[in-house]
């Protein structure tokens, strides 16, 4: 079950959720360092790591899913919207839309993993990259049942692996993080730069998070379907800046 996007947008608010969001867009950064000229979309909760693309990509938006709800994003008086609400296994994107993919709280909620690996296959540009973040099973913080990493089902990075590669991805890289303790000790939080350095080397069987790259497996005569499933007019759409609300799409031309 989906938590609620306003309980995810509050423990971003929160003060551990903000050094949370600097440590792992740091990650991110390191996996995706340009993304010039590419579309980069998010799909579950990844508003909060977003923007660090928005000076450079040709297009940043966001999906998320029918079950959590949505919100206004960004949160900027002036700042259009730049999310809409879609079933996950039936997103109303074209067939190799989208350059790049970040999913984070998704697959820990889903109930179904291949449909939703599936639509992502679909969506992803050719020479695109796919990037999941996880709870992993064996850290502390999916015991932290107050946060978005202790709900759902947490995975081993084994296990991740093998459901992207079941879904013709394959594999490019894997990067353990979050290794600071799910405390909000202001000590603590202020060394959650020290915890990500010493924690592959102290405490390598609990990170907080599994953060798996991969990129699109082809098939020659592959058939995945000519398109979105959903119903719209025109060959596809991509989510158009709205003054409110979180429905609003514009034509795609590639």
């Amino acid at each position: 079950m989906y938590r609620s996007a306003y309980d995810l947008k509050a423990f971003y608010n929160s003060r551990i959720g903000r050094v949370v969001r600097r440590v792992l867009q740091s990650h991110i950064r390191e996996f995706w360092p340009d993304v010039s000229a590419m579309r980069v979309m998010g799909c579950g909760y990844a508003s909060p790591y977003l923007r660090t693309f928005m000076e450079e990509s040709e297009r940043v938006f966001g999906v998320m899913p029918a079950g959590q709800g949505a919100h206004h994003w960004p949160q900027g008086a002036d700042e259009k919207n730049l999310i809409c609400l879609s079933e996950e296994a039936e997103l109303p994107f074209e067939n190799s839309s989208v350059d790049r993919i970040l999913l984070v709280h998704s697959l820990e909620y889903a109930e179904l993993l291949q449909p939703t690996l599936e639509e992502i296959w679909r969506v992803l540009k050719a020479n695109g990259r796919l990037l999941v973040i996880v709870p992993s099973r064996s850290g502390f913080w999916a015991r932290a049942d107050w946060s978005p990493f202790g709900q759902g089902t947490p995975y081993s990075a084994s296990q991740i692996c093998y459901y992207l590669r079941d879904n013709s991805f394959i594999h490019e890289r894997t990067k353990e993080a979050l290794f600071m303790p799910p405390l909000k000790s202001g000590l603590l939080l202020k060394s959650a730069g020290l915890f990500e350095r010493l924690g592959p080397y102290i405490m390598p069987f609990a990170p907080g998070v599994h953060m798996v790259e991969a990129s699109k497996q082809l098939f020659a005569g592959a058939d995945k379907g000519s398109g979105s499933k959903v119903r719209v007019r025109g060959r596809g759409f991509l989510p158009r800046p709205a003054a409110q609300g979180v429905s609003s799409f514009k034509r795609l031309k590639n």
